[in-house]
């Protein structure tokens, strides 16, 4: 009984695929399913796959596979702990500010000097009036007028809503022609000065016209300024005939 067992035990086909030991009755091969019953006689060539079908290579190529799955997964873990920024592609160069490309070319329209305006000139506090006769009571003028011919009479009166408060007043006459004024009696000649009475509001003067067209030289249109000191106190225009 022992011998036959170990007949039965070492009587055994060798599948030519997979190389597993097989019972000699066996049809197939009970490990990869290939037909046992060939030519004995003959050695059997095993196919020549791309891939490896016999158990130790499957088992060491699933354990390469198995290492290479967990490198990548310890990977993925450690990058998941501790992430770094990455520096790829990325330039440390501020980035450059954009710059304006269009200059305005409208100017700004020049603003209007205002017009300086004239400081007004102080009206005279007092008053002259001319006339071709004199009040010697009153000292005001009679016959008012403004023109006077040659062989008559020019009187001029001054009154002040106050009193002179001086002794002497200047009086100054100017030509006027083509916009221009050319003096005829100055304030520093002598025939400029008048006497009055310091406590009197009016005062009056009369020569005859041919005495102003000697002194003066020519008629035309003239302007009379009486003065208190250096105070313009009245001024009047008038016009003297030479003919």
């Amino acid at each position: 009984m022992a011998a036959t067992m170990i007949g039965d035990v070492d009587d055994t086909i060798e599948c030519s695929n997979c190389g597993h030991a097989n019972p000699s009755w066996a049809q197939v091969c009970r490990n990869c399913g290939v037909s046992l019953r060939r030519d004995l006689a003959r050695p059997v060539k095993r196919p020549v796959t791309p891939f490896p079908t016999d158990q130790s290579s499957l088992l060491s190529l699933g354990a390469a596979v198995g290492s290479i799955v967990i490198a990548i997964v310890l990977g993925l873990f450690l990058s998941a702990v501790n992430p770094t920024q990455p520096t790829v592609g990325l330039s440390t160069s501020p980035s450059p500010t954009p710059r304006a490309t269009a200059t305005a070319t409208a100017t700004a329209a020049a603003t209007p000097t205002p017009a300086t305006t004239p400081t007004p000139k102080p009206k005279p506090i007092g008053t002259i009036t001319f006339g071709t006769g004199l009040d010697q009571s009153t000292h005001r003028v009679i016959n008012p007028t403004n023109s006077f011919g040659p062989n008559g009479y020019f009187a001029h009166s001054v009154s002040m809503p106050q009193p002179f408060g001086v002794s002497n007043m200047v009086e100054e006459v100017v030509r006027v022609a083509n916009g221009k004024e050319t003096v005829v009696q100055s304030r520093s000649s002598e025939s400029s000065q008048v006497p009055v009475d310091p406590s009197a509001r009016v005062f009056g003067f009369i020569v005859t016209t041919n005495s102003l067209l000697q002194d003066w030289g020519a008629g035309g249109t003239f302007i009379m300024r009486v003065y208190r000191g250096n105070e313009k106190i009245a001024e009047g225009q008038f016009v003297l005939r030479s003919s």
